[in-house]
């Protein structure tokens, strides 16, 4: 099961179409340069192979569509840079910003590794061969000062094709990514009219007022503020949960709390998530226990920002209980402390987290930010993840790779068989993940595992 490279390049934009201000700095706003120390994004899809599909043809087309998309999201062929101020009277500081200019561009590699989609696909936890279809394994957003922001890896399977990005998560968040990666697969369909898109990025920088474009880092060496985290030896397990399975969870949650389809399907599937993880776990009753919810703030900020807006506009929702409430409640109360802190997420509460980060400014360290008690459910099953074909039809799965990967983080896809179904990425230590399989709670509402 040993992966090959077979080669690598690196792709530029058309040049032809580059707009005049990819030859300007492109600076980070107080909603990306926190991300710097977490990993890069790394999400991929798995196809079946097409017969008699010309490989060395089919990776041209791949490269000249992505050449294409980087006209509209040029900022992902550049490099960070760093700028070291010296004020007068003043430590010195660092701004960092985004090099569209002195950079190769999005690096794209050609592997290959003889196993089978069903090799990938049946073994009950995902196989960690699949951290091996990414690029830039355990590199944090920092390093795409030497790496490049993109890497796109295209693994060919004996009877499959893999293609995995790892996406600097300091220029964009998961909105950001899926808009490239949707934009991508679009062009790749109708090469021929690669100029108008259905979804165009909003390239431009938000910054409070008063504030940017550069943002100055009261830091002088990246120890200050870089860190590398190693994940534990986890299990990593997805889960399905059908349309109907998730319909019946919701008016559960509903019943048992006495609102009338208030709580969402939603906040009633990591209800149950939260719940079961923390009986899995075994925690002390008087252990309090909190579950994250990654939450888009693009309409959140005044004015608004476009739905497309091009960057990290994310916060996580907070949700908090001690483990024998939790656990020993209903779902509908579990569900309501997640809708109270979903609906109990203002604009002013979030502008206020950005001043206060403008007058401390700090990196996200994974290692501290997430307790062996916590959960976070991260990831959308609202992006348009299997609408990506590349000319192979419908994806037969949806993977990840290493990057941002704990006990107790779940990420949420949309289900392979649409119509409103779900998969969640489950990692938890192996004890852990023991017990929630032996949950009759937890997996009475599961349709299956994929």
């Amino acid at each position: 099961m040993e992966l090959r490279q077979v080669s690598e390049c690196f792709v530029k934009p058309e040049l032809e179409w580059l707009p005049q201000e990819s030859k300007q700095s492109y600076h980070l706003s107080p909603l990306d340069l926190p991300m710097l120390s977490t990993h890069y994004i790394q999400k991929g899809l798995l196809f079946h192979k097409p017969p008699q599909t010309s490989i060395p043809n089919f990776l041209q087309r791949l490269k000249n569509s992505l050449s294409a998309a980087l006209v509209h999201f040029y900022p992902l062929s550049g490099r960070l840079s760093t700028i070291t101020n010296h004020h007068h009277h003043l430590q010195p500081s660092i701004s960092i910003y985004v090099d569209c200019v002195n950079s190769p561009g999005a690096k794209f590699i050609h592997a290959a590794i003889d196993i089978t989609i069903s090799d990938v696909l049946s073994p009950v936890d995902v196989p960690s061969v699949v951290h091996s279809f990414f690029d830039h394994h355990k590199a944090v957003n920092y390093d795409g000062h030497s790496m490049p922001l993109l890497s796109v890896q295209v693994t060919e399977l004996l009877d499959g094709v893999f293609i995995g990005c790892s996406f600097n998560h300091a220029i964009g968040d998961g909105t950001s990514y899926w808009n490239f990666f949707n934009t991508w697969s679009d062009i790749f369909q109708s090469p021929s009219n690669h100029t108008s898109i259905s979804r165009p990025p909003v390239l431009e920088r938000w910054f409070p007022d008063g504030y940017g474009p550069i943002i100055d880092l009261p830091f002088t060496h990246p120890d200050q503020f870089i860190s590398r985290y190693e994940a534990p030896q986890l299990r990593e397990r997805v889960f399905y949960f059908s349309a109907e399975s998730i319909a019946k969870l919701k008016a559960k949650a509903n019943a048992e709390y006495g609102t009338k389809g208030t709580i969402s399907s939603f906040q009633s599937l990591s209800a149950l998530v939260w719940q079961s993880i923390t009986r899995a776990r075994r925690i002390p009753e008087e252990q309090r226990t909190i579950c994250m919810l990654a939450a888009n703030n693009r309409a959140k900020l005044e004015p608004s920002l476009s739905g497309n807006y091009f960057g990290n506009v994310v916060t996580a929702l907070k949700a908090d209980a001690e483990a024998g409430e939790l656990v020993g409640k209903d779902l509908g109360w579990a569900a309501w402390k997640l809708h109270d802190a979903v609906v109990n997420n203002p604009s002013k509460k979030f502008s206020e987290s950005v001043e206060q980060w403008l007058q401390s400014p700090y990196t996200v360290q994974t290692s501290r930010l997430f307790d062996p008690n916590s959960v976070m459910i991260g990831s959308s099953p609202r992006f348009n993840k299997y609408g990506n074909e590349f000319g192979m039809g419908k994806a037969v799965a949806l993977r990840s790779g290493y990057a941002n990967k704990f006990d107790g983080k779940v990420s949420s896809y949309p289900g392979h068989e649409g119509g409103g179904s779900v998969d969640l990425e489950i990692c938890l230590l192996p004890q852990n993940m023991a017990n929630l399989e032996s949950d009759f709670e937890f997996m009475n509402v599961v349709s299956s595992s994929t």
